[in-house]
């Protein structure tokens, strides 16, 4: 027992270390102000916190995450930062009532290049914006990508974000007028070097903000926004944590979680957060499976803050830039990019169509139209909208119908019966999208992390071929075990 809290409490302090330079990166994006390294930070201790404790995605650590981050900086904008709190608050309301009304169930529907052309949307969103800092001080900005580049494959144990802060911040207050006006020729490689600057030091306290109501009626669609994206955001990720771990999350009752904690982000003066993909997959490789390490890692977070003013001021806006891209750049989906010559014409319209629609229009928007998109192509390649499994005795099933976005959530929690073999006839099924080859090669590797022994026969040529064309070679190897020869 102790050994396990033991595990759990050090992969808490692993993630606040990962989280600590995105929640002032992302704050400091958010709000254009210094004070937005302290605005992104208690979004990571009180929504990170609440979010723990209430969720429904065991070991899912919850902060600043990019969507968020992005609609937030546009309601900061508009409407000043006393009202984006109410907006916040107001948010986490509607995420509460969306739980209780079972909406979460709803992000299986979503289909895959839907998620992907919206994250690499996302992804050029926040690149975009970070342009002017790039032009500025270039030369920073490479470096520090550079540096995270090398720390990722020659230091593992320690987050390569945390290593560019450690190394670039103490050496630029040495090199800073070195790197004044820096140029070859006519390109200008470094113009100048802007500082975070002090922030202010302060116990968080709660506050509640001033409202009427004109005020309420002006924030409800941009909170409206902000919770249908907070939720998308912190429901993939669930996905994500449920790929990994086999498990099966509780999406209603991770919507009230991260409701409770956006609320509580804004009563403290934090930034709107969600599930954050990437520090929840370190804190699941780390050892930490339940809410005490994802709320350990708000905790620590919040001892830190008492302090780090002084320490904060003097980190450059140009390496959190650095940090930012390289987050960014992570969050294309580029197994889905890679392998687009070879997908479904379909799903690709459909993936880079979100995508543009993200980036030109509006991010809700852009998950309405993919979804209204992918109908259209599931319609037009699928005479049948639903697909069903047939127990055919014993540990044997059909599956006849569409193996698509549509039919993958039901087909495969059937599936998941903890029966010790599987065999699978894929006869009847007329159709598969990137959605239902995704899911299919998933449950095959859950079954062989699982030690169920599955079994596919009946295998159509159009089924084997996209199965092949989007497997990686782990789950090409796997799938030719499987798949029963006649």
């Amino acid at each position: 027992m102790f050994q396990r809290v033991a595990k759990e409490i050090l992969s808490g302090l692993t993630v606040s270390i990962v989280a600590l330079p995105l929640a002032i990166a992302f704050g400091i994006t958010a709000t254009g102000t210094s004070e937005g390294a302290l605005v992104g930070l208690y979004g990571a201790i009180f929504a990170g916190f609440f979010a723990a404790l209430f969720g429904g995605t065991p070991g899912q650590v919850t902060g600043p995450t990019g969507p968020i981050t992005v609609v937030a900086t546009g309601v900061i904008a508009a409407h000043g930062l006393e009202s984006a709190f109410l907006a916040f608050i107001m948010a986490g309301a509607f995420q509460i009532l969306f739980g209780l009304c079972r909406l979460g169930s709803l992000i299986r529907f979503i289909p895959h290049p839907v998620v992907s052309g919206f994250m690499g949307g996302i992804a050029l969103i926040i690149i975009l914006g970070e342009l002017d800092q790039v032009q500025r001080s270039f030369l920073v900005v490479a470096v520090t990508i550079v540096l995270m580049l090398v720390a990722t494959r020659v230091i593992r144990s320690i987050p390569a974000s945390l290593i560019a802060l450690l190394i670039i911040t103490p050496v630029l207050r040495l090199a800073d007028p070195l790197l004044q006006d820096v140029g070859v020729g006519p390109v200008r490689l470094n113009e100048t070097i802007d500082y975070i600057g002090r922030i202010p030091e302060s116990i968080p306290s709660v506050t509640v903000p001033e409202f009427g109501g004109s005020t309420l009626l002006t924030l409800l669609l941009p909170a409206l926004s902000i919770a249908l994206l907070g939720s998308i955001d912190s429901l993939l990720t669930s996905v994500v944590m449920d790929n990994i771990t086999g498990n099966r999350h509780r999406s209603n009752k991770e919507l009230i979680g991260q409701g409770i904690g956006n609320a509580a982000s804004g009563l403290f003066g934090g930034l709107a957060s969600a599930g954050a993909t990437v520090r929840s997959v370190v804190n699941v490789r780390s050892g930490g499976t339940t809410a005490l390490s994802a709320a350990t890692h708000s905790v620590i977070l919040l001892a830190l803050v008492a302090g780090l003013g002084s320490v904060v001021q003097y980190i450059p806006l140009a390496v959190l830039s650095g940090i930012l891209i390289l987050t960014a750049i992570g969050m294309f989906d580029w197994d889905s990019l890679r392998k687009a010559h070879v997908s479904p014409r379909g799903d690709v319209a459909v993936m880079f169509a979100t995508m543009i629609v993200t980036v030109v229009f509006d991010l809700t928007v852009a998950v309405a139209v993919g979804v209204l998109l992918a109908l259209v192509v599931h319609a037009a390649q699928s005479r049948r909208r639903k697909a069903q499994v047939v127990h055919d005795g014993a540990d044997t099933y059909r599956i006849e119908g569409p193996l698509s976005f549509l039919t993958v959530d039901r087909v495969f929690t059937t599936l998941r019966n903890d029966r010790p073999a599987v065999s699978l006839s894929l006869e009847k099924v007329d159709y598969i999208d990137m959605s239902g080859a995704k899911a299919l090669l998933t449950f095959i590797d859950h079954s062989h992390r699982s030690c169920v022994e599955v079994g596919i026969k009946d295998l159509p040529a159009h089924v084997e071929a996209r199965l092949v064309a989007l497997a990686d070679d782990e789950q090409r190897d796997k799938l030719k075990t499987v798949v029963e020869t006649a």
